[in-house]
């Protein structure tokens, strides 16, 4: 179904047709996360910077906070926010992703805290580079973005989303029933060096 995850109402609406649908939520992803341009905070506009934190940080507040309490309801489950290894490390022009994706990474940690009684397991999961469409816009061509951000991974090469939807199995599995309010580097090396 389609949701606009900066909507409050949208993301009530999705989480009510999953539970009408499936029964319950026992796990969510969140990894929403906007398009938003190369700049430093003298080039992008305040209306940039506020739509990439009402995707990627609000978007996730409203569709955990639209799911929890069903989660509650069915016994405990698994969120998992999509961060980054840009939420630990800085990269030229790329202020509001950055700050963003930190956000994300201390939004899980509270979480973590706040629902741990209500067996409630939060977690971030930050990729490095990974071929998707994400790595077109910044880079034109799977090629070059190969070409350039590969070699700034240890392994010398970009994610696959296979990877990172392994780690996030894992991390809605039983396999990771003592993590909580992690987070969870599948960054290929980056944030090593």
């Amino acid at each position: 179904m389609r949701c606009d995850v900066s909507s409050e109402a949208e993301t009530r609406a999705a989480a009510a047709t999953s539970v009408s649908r499936f029964g319950a939520v026992h796990v969510l992803v969140n990894a929403a996360a906007t398009d938003d341009r190369n700049g430093t905070i003298l080039d992008i506009s305040a209306d940039e910077w506020s739509r990439v934190f009402a995707v990627n940080v609000t978007g996730a507040f409203l569709m955990s906070r639209a799911v929890l309490p069903t989660m509650i309801a069915a016994g405990g489950g698994s969120i998992i926010h999509i961060a980054s290894q840009l939420g630990r490390v800085a990269a030229p022009a790329r202020a509001a992703y950055c700050t963003s994706k930190g956000a994300i990474i201390q939004l899980a940690k509270a979480m973590a805290v706040d629902h741990a009684g209500q067996n409630i397991r939060v977690n971030a999961l930050s990729p490095g580079a990974v071929e998707t469409r994400r790595l077109l816009l910044r880079y034109g061509d799977m090629a070059t973005a190969r070409r350039v951000a590969g070699p700034k991974h240890l392994l010398n090469r970009l994610g696959e989303p296979e990877e990172i939807a392994q780690a996030a199995l894992f991390l809605a599995s039983d396999a990771a029933s003592f993590m909580t309010g992690a987070d969870m580097l599948v960054d290929g090396g980056y944030t090593t060096i």
